[in-house]
C-alpha cells in the first residue's frame, strides 16, 4: 500500500546530499517503504544544461532525465532506510536498457517512478524506472544502485 505522504524540498535535501545545479526531484508524491516512490521534476528554461543543449532548441540532456529517476531512488533508499542511511551517500553501480522516447523541454513537469526491482542485501539495491510528462513515456531505465559509508566514498 502507498503511503499517502509527500515529501517537500526541505525533506528531500535531508534525505540525499545533492544540491544546486544537481538536485534534479523538486518533491515525492508517492513513497511505498522498500518497493516504489514518484517523484516530479519541473522542467525550468532557467537551468544550466540549457545554454549549451541547444541553443536554439532546448532538450534535457538524457542522462539527466536518468539522474533524475536515480535521485528519486535514492531518496526511496534512505527513506526506507531510516537511521541505517545515516551517514550514507547512493553510488550507481550500473545502468542497463536506457531508452529515451521523446525530448524533454522547458515547461514539462516530469513524474519519475522507480520500483525496487531487486534488493541483494541493505546496500545493494536494483530499479526499474520510467520517466514521464502528460503521461507520455519520456525515458525508461534500469539501474543498480550502493549505499556506502560517506567516509568511505
Amino acid at each position: 500500500m502507498t503511503d499517502n505522504i509527500t515529501l517537500n524540498i526541505e525533506d528531500i535535501i535531508n534525505l540525499i546530499p545533492h544540491r544546486y545545479p544537481i538536485l534534479l526531484v523538486d518533491k515525492v508524491i508517492e513513497y511505498e517503504e522498500n518497493v516504489s516512490a514518484t517523484g516530479i521534476k519541473n522542467v525550468t528554461f532557467n537551468e544550466p544544461h540549457f545554454m549549451g543543449h541547444f541553443p536554439e532548441k532546448s532538450i534535457m540532456p538524457g542522462v539527466l532525465i536518468v539522474e533524475a529517476l536515480a535521485q528519486t531512488s535514492a531518496i526511496l533508499v534512505a527513506k526506507s532506510s531510516g537511521e541505517e542511511a545515516k551517514d550514507k551517500l547512493v553510488y550507481f553501480m550500473s545502468i542497463d536498457k536506457a531508452k529515451f522516447r521523446r525530448p524533454v523541454v522547458p515547461g514539462d513537469s516530469m513524474k519519475l517512478k522507480v520500483t525496487v526491482a531487486q534488493r541483494r542485501s541493505s546496500s545493494v539495491w536494483k530499479f526499474d524506472g520510467v520517466a514521464t510528462v502528460d503521461g507520455k513515456i519520456v525515458t525508461e531505465a534500469s539501474f543498480t544502485a550502493m549505499m556506502i559509508d560517506r567516509k568511505d566514498a
